[in-house]
């Protein structure tokens, strides 16, 4: 974690999915059903769903995250050579029970009984993140769910980061923002919030504008870093 400090924060805002979530998880609960190539699966399809969320925003073709995420899935299904329409199907059930992160119903616990506004600020459609949400037992942990659906586009448009703006009534640079995302984080830092980049899998910098304010292995670090004990 770097020693930084983020202060003056009134909100604090979570990306959903590598943040929150582990995307890895569903095809890791059917890692038998999908074979030898699963971790190959796994990340090929959370690749091409990303991808395909810029790809769209440019197009100007905007569908919802759920079909962004068959689409993806479909391609690395394809692309593995694993031609199963069933395991299509129970893949996309299991991407809306995704495993939280050890330390996430902790730290969400803390930030709320320290008075702190909690949302959550996804890609994901409304049905998804409703049901990652419950499934994982956060639904009185997190104060708003703010879906992208909202403005029609996908991040890192700025019109999303603006949405938990508005919605929470916080001024950008009073809202601290998590992501596990480097490019989420260096949206969000270019648009106004003080940005934690929680940077889980010890990637590089991306060389993008926008820099975080701090960098932290997990969320465990989160509270400390904007003064709540």
């Amino acid at each position: 974690m770097t020693d930084c400090s983020i202060n003056g924060i009134e909100a604090c805002v979570f990306d959903a999915y590598g943040t929150l979530f582990d995307v890895h998880s569903a095809v890791g609960s059917l890692s038998d059903l999908v074979g030898p190539r699963h971790a190959e699966l796994s990340i090929l399809w959370r690749t091409k769903q990303l991808e395909y969320t810029w790809l769209r925003s440019l197009m100007r073709a905007h569908c919802d995250f759920w079909q962004v995420t068959s689409d993806a899935l479909q391609y690395a299904m394809d692309a593995t050579q694993i031609r199963d329409t069933a395991l299509h199907e129970k893949l996309m059930q299991a991407y809306l029970k995704l495993d939280a992160f050890p330390e996430v119903h902790g730290v969400l616990s803390l930030l709320r009984k320290s008075g702190i506004p909690t949302a959550i600020l996804t890609n994901g459609s409304p049905m998804m993140i409703e049901a990652a949400v419950n499934s994982a037992g956060l639904n009185k942990l997190v104060t708003h769910q703010l879906s992208v659906e909202s403005v029609g586009i996908f991040k890192p448009d700025p019109r999303v980061y603006q949405l938990a703006s508005d919605t929470l009534g916080v001024k950008p640079e009073n809202i601290s923002f998590q992501s596990s995302n480097a490019w989420d984080a260096a949206g969000a830092a270019h648009f106004g919030f003080q940005v934690a980049w929680v940077n889980r899998y010890s990637q590089p910098v991306e060389r993008l504008p926008g820099t975080p304010g701090a960098v932290l292995s997990d969320l465990d670090g989160l509270p400390g870093v904007i003064g709540v004990c």
